[in-house]
């Protein structure tokens, strides 16, 4: 049987096959921990980070989704101020669900496209 992390990895190369950013559509990816979710809008020809966000700056109390929405909200913003508007999501072998989810739709949101 295969665990939870492993299956989570198979899945990502299978995705990452696929996906891939550039300079002019880079990659949004999403990494989740039990307490905290990452964003980063990466350059995959240049291998550089363009834009990143986290709820570890986040000090107010809320839910994790909630938390997800603003790093949504926060990585789209800062994406557009580096002059990114169109990116290709990464949900990086997690399911389109729940926290992933949230961050996505607020990206979109916020003005973000893909």
């Amino acid at each position: 049987m295969i665990k939870k992390i492993e299956r989570r990895i198979k899945i990502k190369a299978h995705i990452r096959r696929k996906v891939f950013g550039t300079i002019q559509r880079p990659r949004l990816t999403v990494f989740r921990s039990n307490l905290q979710i990452y964003a980063q809008v990466i350059d995959d020809v240049h291998g550089k980070t363009l834009a990143s966000a986290s709820s570890l700056c986040i000090k107010d109390k809320m839910t994790k989704c909630e938390q997800a929405a603003k790093v949504g909200e926060m990585v789209a913003k800062k994406a557009q101020e580096a002059g990114i508007n169109t990116v290709v999501f990464d949900r990086n072998g997690y399911l389109y669900h729940g926290r992933v989810k949230q961050l996505a739709d607020a990206a979109r949101n916020a003005g973000l496209k893909f």
